[in-house]
Formats: structure tokens, sequence, C-alpha cells
């Protein structure tokens, strides 16, 4: 006897389908790239082996330098459109800075764990380097994602999120060097 109670299970086209409809506008998806990137340069930077770690004034770089990138990305936005068109610029301005706000979220995981070094809990090499591996794994998981929904099978989205997966590897591999 069938168990015409359970609900069906959603099949791979209509997850596809679903993804395809919520997909993050193509804005979104460079903001969050950028700012990963931005978020593991910077985090990598702070950490300086041979002096004392100060994990405040350290979140405190990464967190203002990412809202000033944010903030200058898009006003470079608004001069380039600006010069483009011959407009003066007007109230959209604003609205074109704070569109930024996908590469300042994707920076936040980073405060996150930095903030764990803040609290005592971790060194702040436990944190630069935490945060440095999920910054890692999620350009991994982002560039599979953004290839899945633009509608590339899984192999060439897994090749798309490899590129991302590599430039957060050439970041540690870089701190590791440097450090």
């Amino acid at each position: 006897m069938p168990d015409h109670d359970r609900p069906a299970l959603p099949t791979a086209d209509a997850a596809l389908t679903w993804l395809r409809r919520y997909r993050p506008h193509e804005h979104a998806l460079f903001g969050v790239t950028y700012g990963l990137v931005l978020a593991s340069a910077l985090v990598a930077a702070v950490e300086n082996p041979g002096e004392n770690p100060d994990p405040e004034a350290d979140l405190l770089w990464v967190l203002l330098t990412a809202v000033a990138t944010a903030a200058a990305h898009g006003y470079a936005h608004v001069v380039a459109h600006r010069a483009a068109e011959r407009r003066a610029t007007t109230t959209s301005t604003a609205g074109t800075v704070l569109a930024e706000w996908p590469l300042i979220a994707a920076v936040l995981p980073t405060v996150v764990l930095m903030c764990f070094s803040v609290a005592g809990w971790w060194s702040e090499a436990e944190a630069v380097d935490a945060a440095l591996w999920f910054n890692t794994a999620a350009l991994f998981t982002w560039g599979t994602w953004a290839a899945r929904i633009a509608g590339r099978g899984w192999p060439a989205s897994f090749r798309s999120g490899g590129v991302d997966l590599a430039i957060g590897l050439v970041i540690i591999f870089a701190n590791s060097l440097i450090h």
C-alpha cells in the first residue's frame, strides 16, 4: 500500500529551478568573492610573529579596511558612470556605495573568528589560521555554487570552485612563506 501522506522529495531539476529563481545578483557574487579574498589578505597581513599580538587593533583594522574598500569601490562605480554618462552625482551615489554590502558581509566571518582571539579563547595565530582556512573553503563553495546557478554542470562548477580555492591556497601559502 503506497504512503500518500509523505511529501514528494524535490527533484534535481526543481532544486536547480529554485536556485536560478533566487540566485544572487551578479554584483553580490562579485562582492562576496572579492570580500573573501580581501579578508584573507588582510588577516594574513595583520599577523606578525615577531611582534606582541594586538587582536583588538587587528580586528578593527580588518573591519575598517573592508568598509573603506567597499566605500571606495562603490564610489569608483559612481565616478566611472558619471564620467561615461556626463551627469552630476545625485543621491544615487549613496545607494551605489551601500550596494557594496556583500563585500562587507563576506568579511564578517573573519571578524567573528578574530573575536575569539580578542576574547582570549584562541591565540591570534590560531584565529588567523582558522579565518584563512574558512575563507578558502568559502571561496570553493561560493565559486561552485555560482557556477551551478549559472547553469554549468557539476564538473565545470567544481573547476570554477577550484580556481577560487586556488586563490585562497595561494594566500595561505604566501602567509606561511612570509611569516
